[in-house]
């Protein structure tokens, strides 16, 4: 598969995976969003689309979004995301959206050491997880994926 090819089968399971949680699963009533890895602001851009209302904060390394999809002041955090993120701890968050990895196996499995524990705590009780990365912690039950995401995609997790 073509590197273009890969990338659209990405963003299309995104998209769809987004969706479902928005149109198919129960969040929490409050707590906001976290958009974790806001890059150009695509997704963040989707996420206030279809959760109008949600305080949504991103994270990211260094500040890269479109000019039309910078999150408002207070709602963008700049810094090691693994550092950063950690006053975020017991957020209470409703959603939780990490597409951090890389593709590089190695410096993926160096992110794998501090995301699962970073995303559940940020959640709230039944709270709802999205990952581009497999998610290995105990308080984090998987659910199914949309039909339309191919296996190991795209992940999707409640918290116990």
């Amino acid at each position: 598969m073509s590197r273009l090819d890969s990338f659209i089968r990405r963003l299309t399971a995104q998209r769809d995976i987004l969706n479902h949680v928005q149109a198919d699963l129960d969040l929490p009533d409050n707590g906001p969003v976290m958009e974790i890895g806001l890059g150009n602001g695509r997704t963040f851009n989707h996420l206030r689309e279809i959760f109008p209302g949600r305080r949504i904060i991103a994270f990211d390394r260094a500040m890269g979004a479109h000019a039309s999809s910078v999150p408002e002041e207070g709602n963008l955090v700049i810094g090691e995301i693994s550092e950063t993120a950690q006053a975020y701890l017991g957020v209470d968050a409703s959603l939780v959206h990490a597409d951090i990895g890389t593709g590089y196996p190695e410096k993926d499995a160096v992110t794998l050491t501090w995301l699962p524990q970073l995303v559940a705590g940020m959640l709230a009780r039944n709270g709802v997880a999205v990952s581009g990365l497999p998610l290995d912690d105990a308080s984090l039950v998987p659910l199914p994926v949309p039909v339309s995401v191919p296996k190991d995609r795209y992940f999707l997790y409640r918290k116990a």
